[in-house]
């Protein structure tokens, strides 16, 4: 067996994730905060329940057990093209995220953004990435993965081709998705991908 090495990548991921699971669940969006970092977002389904997503609602009001239904970061704005320095002041990037995805699910026809809570932590900027990706591993969340497309923009120019998401499919009401091709897949197809996926995953990280 493999020594255990609290310097690895993964454990350190690792242990940036699971800080984030010992966080509160508060409303989505929570009240401003300054900060870069990651998040995780969770479904209750009490105010307008979206039947495809009742494995995963099941739990949504028992913090220690919820299952999130997307997972994401936020990174200071120059750490994409890496023109930020080691102590560049993050701003309110990751409130301004979660704002973001608050504006899109209250966009949605068909859920109900007092369905929606997060939990949020700041991360130093380098470790980041790996914690978002360690927690997509461990939950898979199915904004992330089956229904993807929750965390697009609107395509900039030359991009207006692209077909709509099947987040938009399930739950349309972005003005800038609707006005995009439809999507190669119906959304009957979608669902039913959704319901194979909740019911043979685990709720265990």
């Amino acid at each position: 067996m493999k020594p255990f090495n609290p310097l690895d990548k993964r454990n350190l991921g690792a242990s940036v994730a699971k800080e984030l699971l010992f966080r509160p669940v508060e409303l989505l969006p929570p009240p401003l905060f300054a900060g870069a970092g990651v998040y995780a977002i969770y479904y209750a389904g009490l105010h307008q329940p979206y039947p495809p997503y009742e494995p995963i609602a099941t739990h949504a009001c028992e913090p220690e057990l919820a299952v999130p239904i997307y997972v994401g970061k936020a990174v200071p704005a120059g750490a994409r093209t890496g023109g930020f320095g080691l102590d560049a002041p993050p701003g309110n990037v990751l409130f301004l995220r979660l704002r973001e995805h608050a504006e899109s699910i209250n966009q949605a026809r068909n859920l109900n953004p007092l369905d929606f809570h997060c939990r949020h932590l700041t991360v130093d900027d380098i470790w980041i990435p790996l914690a978002e990706s360690v927690l997509i591993e461990m939950f898979s969340p199915i904004w992330n993965t089956t229904v993807a497309g929750f965390g697009n923009h609107a395509p900039g120019g030359g991009r207006e081709r692209q077909r709509r998401s099947a987040w938009d499919v399930l739950h349309p009401g972005r003005p800038w998705a609707e006005r995009l091709p439809p999507s190669a897949r119906t959304e009957a197809e979608i669902i039913f991908a959704v319901e194979r996926a909740l019911t043979t995953r685990t709720t265990e990280p």
